[in-house]
């Protein structure tokens, strides 16, 4: 009975999800990179292509070029909240479920709400937007994340105040980074397109400085690709991945070999700028007690230097060093293997073909690349 109710139950979250809103979040490193711009452009197109999409809320900053793409959208009214004597205009959350469009734009993601309203922020309205199954395209900048705020205030001296939880970028359903050069955005503040004439000596002393910039954007570009690998890993199943490089090299106590196969397999790494780890299988016959002192050190300097260049050091005790290799490979989803060339005559290799050849059966099976360095 209880099967049976977990699998109705199992049913109806499925039939929920599909009916759930998509989310699609434009994001930068700051104001003015022309995420809002995008996002006005993206409309007109939907509204081309026969899609009921609508503005729940826009903020123009009034920038001319913005303002002039809000015309020809059809847009939800405001809602005004009065507040210790003021008057707020908020979007109206209540008026978009009514309306029920495809698809709203909701700008200013990060936005605290007015006291009296639904949600304490907008981000919350978002939810419940998506949750009646209305798409939504919104908009935030990368220091308004919550995992990245302090770090934020010791690059900028800014306290943010205004922030997301990460888990909304990782509910989106496409991230799109709008990336501009640090030059190419003070060029459009001295211009008046960010802020008024008044504020842009003001900017350019604080926020609006190149190094700043340029740590921002790194930011920001590491955040989507960070989003994007999540994704892949999360959607895409494992047999139709494209195949991320992650390099294993095998090494023994041999103070020649091992350094070479150290180092060859860190230029490896680095030209496809992957992850690698150096992998040490102990035999009985390398226990501490039987090998001597000169190999202990060497391997002691090798690990060290391993460490140095970068690489995960894996140590491993087994007499089936074959089998280690197989079993640490599959565990690390590694794609290549970088073994040094082994220091055997022709009978010695003659006798221990099977122990080779079962080490080649094994990763052609899983598709993992051996690589034999001189």
């Amino acid at each position: 009975m209880q099967e049976k109710e977990d699998s109705v139950q199992h049913f109806l979250e499925l039939i929920q999800k599909s009916r759930r809103g998509k989310l699609k979040i434009y994001i930068g490193m700051s104001a003015g990179v022309g995420k809002t711009y995008r996002m006005l452009q993206e409309s007109h197109a939907l509204l081309r292509n026969g899609i009921d999409v609508c503005i729940g809320y826009v903020e123009t900053h009034r920038r001319a070029e913005t303002e002039a793409l809000v015309a020809g959208l059809p847009i939800i009214p405001r809602k005004n909240i009065f507040y210790r004597g003021k008057e707020i205009a908020e979007m109206d959350l209540q008026g978009i479920l009514n309306r029920h469009p495809e698809i709203v734009i909701v700008d200013e993601l990060a936005h605290t709400n007015a006291d009296g309203s639904k949600n304490g922020k907008r981000w919350q309205d978002v939810f419940d937007l998506l949750e009646a199954g209305i798409s939504v395209i919104s908009a935030v900048n990368i220091q308004h994340l919550e995992s990245i705020n302090e770090e934020i205030e010791q690059l900028t001296g800014i306290t943010v105040t205004e922030r997301i939880p990460d888990k909304i970028l990782e509910l989106a359903d496409e991230i799109v980074n709008i990336d501009l050069t640090a030059d190419e955005l003070i060029t459009r503040l001295k211009e008046g397109k960010i802020y008024d004439q008044s504020k842009i000596d003001r900017a350019l002393s604080n926020f609006f400085q190149a190094d700043k910039i340029l740590q921002l954007r790194e930011l920001a570009l590491k955040e989507v690709v960070h989003q994007v690998e999540r994704k892949i890993q999360t959607e895409i199943p494992k047999s139709i991945k494209l195949r991320k490089e992650r390099f294993l090299a095998c090494i023994s106590s041999n103070a020649e070999t091992a350094g070479v196969v150290i180092r060859k397999t860190a230029r490896l790494a680095s030209y496809y700028h992957s992850t690698w780890m150096v992998l040490y299988v102990q035999s009985d016959a390398e226990s501490l007690d039987k090998i001597k002192l000169d190999k202990q050190r060497h391997l002691i300097n090798h690990f060290k230097l391993a460490t140095e260049l970068g690489a995960e050091v894996i140590k491993v005790k087994s007499n089936q060093i074959t089998q280690s290799i197989i079993n640490m490979a599959t565990e690390k989803e590694i794609t290549t293997i970088c073994m040094g060339k082994p220091h055997l005559n022709i009978f010695q290799v003659m006798l221990r073909t099977a122990i080779f050849n079962q080490l080649l059966r094994n990763l052609a099976a899983k598709e993992i690349d051996l690589v034999i360095l001189s």
